[in-house]
């Protein structure tokens, strides 16, 4: 009989346990795949990155079912909106302009500075030449306000590959991105110019509609900054880069 009471209680535990994590609120994570240190594919075949692991623990923190969705960075709002995932955590700066269009958490990761690289003897070039960016950037925003022509690629691979072969003069991109591109090419790559500040931090991007999300997410990230954790894996993914929040 007392088997019977004890099996009894442990499958009423474990049904509810089962009953608790079919409850929670699940959530497709969408971002880009491309962009390290922010997020790429692994070795694996894996969303890896700083932006993956601060994402599993922010939907640790809200209790929220998170999977992850790869999705290309041109189509990355629309796909948002059309319902094919309920977030976006793929370095995207909050601009007003996308502000328009979906809504941002408070911000996980500070503004970052973007920058200029080209061959090293074609500095001369930047303001005036053919500078590649990715489509739908920032970056692509603000060259198309200056004196240079800007020409845009679909991914950041791309972006680069158009300066090594000489199809562009130089690439503007976020700084954390192209520092550990320039370092490997063994003086290759230089950086030329002044470092550009445009837009605001890197937050995660959701529907409008989703307000009670935003707020679940708003206060993970909270969490995080109050802890430190946030700027350790900052510091972690990003060579030592220290962020006080």
């Amino acid at each position: 009989m007392r088997r019977l009471i004890i099996a009894a209680f442990a499958s009423a535990i474990m049904t509810g346990s089962v009953f608790a994590a079919s409850d929670m609120q699940k959530v497709r994570m969408g971002t880009e795949g491309a962009y390290a240190p922010y997020n790429f594919i692994n070795d694996k075949g894996e969303i890896d990155g700083f932006e993956r692991e601060v994402g599993d623990k922010l939907c640790e923190l809200a209790k929220l079912d998170c999977t992850w969705v790869k999705n290309d960075w041109d189509s990355i709002i629309p796909n948002l909106v059309s319902g094919n995932y309920d977030t976006i955590m793929a370095g995207m700066s909050i601009t007003a302009e996308r502000d328009k269009v979906i809504d941002f958490t408070q911000e996980y990761f500070p503004p970052d500075p973007s920058a200029y690289v080209a061959l090293k003897g074609a500095a001369d070039k930047v303001i005036s030449g053919v500078v590649a960016a990715q489509k739908a950037t920032i970056q692509a925003s603000h060259v198309a306000s200056t004196k240079a022509t800007v020409v845009e690629f679909a991914t950041p691979d791309e972006t680069l590959a158009a300066v090594r072969s000489g199809e562009a003069d130089a690439v503007l991109a976020d700084k954390s991105y192209l520092e550990p591109i320039v370092k490997e090419s063994n003086g290759a790559l230089i950086f030329v110019g002044e470092d550009i500040v445009i837009g605001g931090g890197i937050g995660i991007g959701l529907r409008e509609s989703d307000g009670e999300l935003k707020a679940k997410l708003d206060v993970a990230i909270a969490s995080m900054k109050k802890d430190g954790s946030l700027s350790k894996l900052i510091a972690k993914w990003f060579d030592g880069k220290m962020v006080k929040y």
